[in-house]
């Protein structure tokens, strides 16, 4: 294969709007409509590869906007040269792509797109298995298949102020055969939703037999913390895991909340980089990360961000943008080939949430929320309908010429 071959030939920009098929409700938002974005690369001799990223104004400070000029002004001027001779130099062009541009900004929704794009391509112009490749290069011994996806199943998300809704759909995942489940607080209606929700769990909670976590998405100052959990610490079986309790902003009150109520954080507004993971456990806050693909730019830096999660201890979830479609949830069961010991998954909700999509085979978790690896070992293992991408789109896509 010559050189020229492996150049980028022009890059894509598709902004979508998908309907879902139920609301979704937390703190910071409501959504009623998916807004993934799909970035796609196609090199000289033909090979295309897609990447995605859903970019959250509350998570990275980026959006929509923001990333289309940040891949225009940003990272398609370092992919000019690119001309790798191997797939191995490709990743190592990948890995160093920043996580903030010249001005310090955090740029990892936008990189996520790019990079997710370019492993593909280059993975199915090599003929590499993604996983394996990516895993050697970083030259972490822990990490290699089969990973956790035999063994993590997914969770059931409870995220509507509406009580009534709220049991609804618990008895549906129940009878799905879901057995960890969170729910999203931080509302006015906390108290009723815990007790109902717990009301309704006693026995299997209270045996053992599932979990369930709450997620404030940053709702609480750290005096309301103090008093929701210690009051909640009284629910018998009840899983002592709180996600985001405080703003971001207030990281530095995390230590003494854990140590006023005993229960353990999950941290996912707080970090996004390698830094600020290494931020918050060097603040001895450092229980638990929820590394999400699109937040943390792409799959190299989730499953560094994994690598040091397990050489400090730290208990490892994997979750998800709301509103994705089957390319993240094709990464994700890549990076859960990967990365063994992930406690908590929040990942291939598919058609449970979205009325369509843009790649087939269409991807969700099964009875249980158990996940299978997929079939075909090159690029994610997925292939996308490019008219399901024109027919979804709020705008022209964007065509930069490289």
């Amino acid at each position: 294969m010559s050189v020229s071959a492996t150049a980028i030939q022009n890059l894509t920009i598709h902004r979508l709007s998908i309907p879902m098929k139920q609301r979704v409700e937390h703190a910071t938002s409501v959504r009623q409509m998916a807004d993934p974005m799909v970035v796609s690369v196609e090199l000289q001799n033909g090979m295309q590869g897609y990447g995605e990223t859903l970019p959250r104004t509350y998570v990275t400070g980026e959006d929509h906007e923001t990333v289309v000029k940040t891949i225009r002004e940003f990272f398609v001027p370092r992919l000019m040269n690119l001309r790798p001779e191997s797939f191995t130099e490709a990743v190592e062009f990948i890995e160093s792509l920043p996580c903030h541009d010249d001005r310090g900004r955090l740029v990892t929704a936008a990189r996520a797109a790019v990079e997710l794009a370019l492993l593909d391509a280059y993975s199915r112009c090599f003929g590499r298995a993604i996983g394996e490749s990516v895993c050697r290069w970083l030259d972490v011994k822990a990490m290699g298949n089969p990973g956790s996806i035999a063994q993590v199943r997914c969770a059931g998300i409870l995220a509507s102020s509406e009580i009534g809704r709220t049991l609804r759909k618990l008895r549906w995942m129940r009878w799905y055969g879901l057995r960890d489940f969170k729910l999203k607080v931080g509302t006015p209606y906390d108290d009723e939703q815990v007790r109902a929700v717990t009301c309704q769990l006693r026995r299997p909670l209270c045996a053992g037999r599932v979990r369930l976590r709450l997620d404030a998405n940053g709702a609480w100052s750290l005096d309301q913390a103090i008093q929701k959990l210690s009051r909640w610490s009284e629910i018998e079986g009840i899983s002592k895991w709180i996600e985001q309790p405080l703003a971001k902003e207030a990281d530095s009150d995390l230590p003494e909340l854990a140590r006023r109520t005993g229960w353990n954080i999950i941290h996912d507004e707080s970090f996004a980089t390698v830094e600020d993971v290494r931020r918050l456990i060097d603040s001895k806050a450092g229980q638990c990360f929820n590394i999400r693909i699109s937040k943390c730019g792409g799959l190299i830096p989730s499953l560094k961000l994994a690598a040091m999660c397990l050489q400090n201890g730290a208990t490892i979830m994997l979750g998800c943008m709301v509103g994705q479609t089957s390319i993240l949830s094709a990464v994700e069961r890549r990076f859960l080939n990967c990365v063994p010991n992930v406690q908590f998954a929040e990942t291939n909700y598919g058609r449970f949430l979205l009325a369509d999509d843009v790649a087939y085979p269409r991807l969700r978790f099964g009875y249980g929320g158990r996940l299978k690896p997929l079939r075909d070992p090159a690029g994610w293992g997925v292939r996308i309908d490019e008219n399901k991408l024109r027919l979804l789109g709020v705008a022209p896509p964007v065509t930069i010429p490289l």
